[in-house]
């Protein structure tokens, strides 16, 4: 029987679309885990009183090290992968954009309300004076990018938090976007200077990436075997 607790604290590892199917997967989670650890105890890699997190994950590594294990990507397989999918490994998009922060913190309704408010008001001066912009950022900015004039330089998708680029990313070049972008540090005032859309790799640059993907896919197969093996006891 999974304990509610466990469950509960893996619940933040498992975003999903409700909280019903984050629940089932944060268990399968839990459930995967305790497999493993008492696979662990059976090898002699974890002792039976052992509870430590740090010895506990050392342990499950141990295990899919030592009984999880797949073969390298071979170069046919790599060059059928990219014959198949012409033009699915590319360069990342680079995006050139600048923003101006203001500082609060998730938690904090109070200081998230005046960030907004403070937010909104940069925005209509620069909609009134875009030139405004960077002198604003300079003035304003809790980002150390403000001394810049607010400018971030080239970014590509994952350097930054999810929710900045979901909005950031989505506009055009040159464009302000119309509304602060709330993010787990405060709210931005952020506009899209320009943008490059990434290309096509040749096989030469593309290989290591196709690897990759191979041996991941072969490997989720060959751990959810594995892992309905230890089920079956």
């Amino acid at each position: 029987m999974l304990e509610e607790s466990a469950i509960a604290a893996e619940l933040q590892y498992a975003p999903a679309a409700n909280f019903e199917a984050a629940r089932d997967a944060a268990a399968r989670a839990v459930a995967v885990r305790a497999l493993l650890e008492g696979r662990a105890r059976e090898l002699g890699l974890l002792a039976p009183d052992e509870s430590g997190e740090e010895a506990r994950v050392a342990a499950i590594e141990a295990v899919l090290e030592a009984e999880v294990a797949v073969p390298p990507a071979t170069e046919s397989e790599c060059r059928a992968w990219f014959a198949a999918n012409p033009g699915a490994i590319r360069s990342p998009d680079l995006f050139e954009a600048s923003h101006i922060l203001f500082a609060a913190a998730p938690d904090d309704a109070a200081a998230r309300m005046t960030a907004l408010a403070a937010a909104r008001a940069a925005l209509a001066e620069i909609e009134r004076t875009p030139p405004a912009f960077e002198a604003i950022a300079r003035e304003r900015s809790a980002c150390p990018s403000g001394a810049n004039g607010g400018a971030l330089g080239q970014i590509s998708r994952g350097d930054t938090v999810p929710e900045f680029e979901t909005y950031l990313f989505a506009l055009d070049e040159g464009e302000l976007c119309a509304e602060p972008i709330p993010s787990r540090y405060g709210f931005h005032v952020a506009k899209l200077v320009r943008k490059a859309a990434g290309r096509a790799l040749p096989y030469i640059a593309a290989r290591g990436a196709i690897a990759r993907r191979l041996e991941d896919r072969a490997y989720r197969g060959v751990l959810a075997v594995y892992l309905r093996g230890l089920a079956a006891g």
